[in-house]
């Protein structure tokens, strides 16, 4: 766990001997259709405990990177690729994971409320003791998911498929699952 220590500034942070703030700024223009916009690469990128408080990652390539113990709450993350990354321990509340991919992603312990994750892909993804309140997981693909001891509550899973989730332990109290494939 990283409690008690501080989050990483993204000027201090390197990324294919790149600052990640240039990266970010480059993105940002890149989602603006601004010529000299570039689209972010962070693929295998070292980005564990990283203030990203409010980032826009739309359309980002985040493949395999190390983002346990960030904090991402109020990001753009809507369709961005973190297949295959660890974001244990993240802060992900309020955000929008819109159309994101989170395939075989460990999101242990993470905090994801009052987020927006409509068509968001969590195959084969970890969410073990994530806290997942008041979110919208309406139509996500969560086939092969572990959510033991995720707390659901108050959360839309409609139009969500649950067959072969795997709810031990989990809290559903309030949460809306009306309209699915297969009911927990």
């Amino acid at each position: 766990m990283f409690l008690g220590r501080r989050l990483r500034n993204p000027k201090n942070v390197f990324h294919a001997k790149q600052r990640l703030s240039d990266i970010l700024a480059a993105h940002e223009r890149f989602t603006r259709g601004l010529p000299d916009g570039v689209r972010a690469d962070l693929s295998g990128a070292d980005l564990h405990r990283c203030d990203l408080r409010g980032v826009n990652l739309r359309q980002a390539i985040v493949r395999g990177a190390q983002l346990d113990g960030s904090d991402l709450r109020e990001g753009n993350l809507g369709n961005c690729d973190f297949s295959g990354s660890t974001m244990r321990n993240c802060t992900i509340n309020n955000a929008d994971l819109t159309e994101a991919v989170l395939q075989n992603c460990d999101l242990a312990g993470s905090k994801i409320t009052g987020t927006e994750c409509f068509r968001a892909d969590f195959r084969g993804a970890i969410l073990r003791d994530c806290v997942l309140r008041g979110s919208n997981l309406r139509a996500v693909a969560l086939q092969g998911c572990v959510l033991t001891g995720a707390d659901l509550g108050s959360a839309s899973l409609r139009e969500t498929d649950l067959s072969g989730v795997n709810l031990d332990g989990a809290k559903l109290e309030h949460a809306v699952v009306r309209d699915n494939t297969s009911k927990p």
